[in-house]
């Protein structure tokens, strides 16, 4: 790791066998794991803590103060686990005292000129596609896809194996297993080809199907959809897992295609 054209704040804690390569700049209260790589004129800020085996290439600035007009200077992080990937010039910034965190979580991949705003949280496996810009405070599920160019509005959540079509305007939640593309942002089915991919199980996926077309495919509201999913359906993982996903929604889950 002794690359004299790499600047290593000695306060930083850093795995024997990571490797530094020419012209980053790693900042003060910095820990990495071992197996790391970070490329060429990297930026690695206070307060981040990245995991084993992680890549991060070149012009990525990792853990920089949050872009939030409230952001006094307290202490604050940014976690990223083992075998996440984040290509050029992607921004991290860390979180606030909101949380005091930002997260992404194991073996996601955030592709290139990505910004992931303070106190997100991103789920295991997550990608996140070039040019998608995060919000503060946005959950991102595990196995969820964000398509290239989306914008995703602060303190949306967005559910394990959902798949975000490239271009869109999330102002919405999007639901656990669900499809979002269309302008505003509305249903078009189930992640089917990832679930698979995923290994759930066909009666498994036609399950995930009958919840979303009691919930989108009729003319109930949400509550009365809710409760005839809860009489009718039986109480699996799933079914509970949407079920809590739609209750606790801060700004509304998105529209189905027969709602105007």
């Amino acid at each position: 790791m002794n690359q004299p054209l790499a600047y290593i704040h000695p306060g930083a804690k850093i795995a024997r066998n990571v490797v530094v390569e020419p012209f980053t700049t790693i900042h003060n209260n910095v820990k990495i794991g071992s197996g790391t790589w970070i490329g060429s004129n990297v930026t690695i800020m206070e307060g981040a803590r990245i995991g084993k085996n992680c890549r991060i290439f070149p012009g990525a600035v990792i853990s920089a103060i949050p872009q939030d007009l409230k952001y006094e200077g307290e202490d604050s992080l940014t976690v990223i686990g083992n075998d996440v990937t984040i290509r050029e010039c992607v921004t991290v910034n860390r979180g606030t005292k909101a949380s005091g965190e930002t997260v992404i979580g194991d073996n996601s991949l955030i592709m290139a000129t990505a910004h992931i705003a303070h106190d997100c949280v991103i789920g295991k496996s997550a990608i996140i596609v070039n040019g998608v810009a995060l919000g503060g405070h946005v959950i991102i599920g595990d196995f969820a896809i964000i398509g290239g160019h989306s914008g995703i509005h602060q303190f949306i959540h967005i559910g394990d194996h959902a798949m975000v079509s490239g271009g869109s305007l999330v102002r919405k939640d999007v639901p656990p297993y669900t499809k979002a593309a269309k302008e505003p942002l509305s249903y078009v089915g189930i992640n089917s080809i990832g679930l698979r991919r995923r290994g759930f199980k066909k009666e498994k996926i036609r399950e995930i199907q009958d919840i979303y077309r009691i919930l989108y495919q009729k003319t109930y509201n949400n509550s009365q959809a809710l409760g005839i999913i809860e009489a009718e359906m039986e109480a699996t993982t799933e079914r509970d897992e949407i079920i809590l996903f739609i209750k606790n929604s801060q700004r509304g889950i998105m529209k189905g295609y027969f709602t105007s």
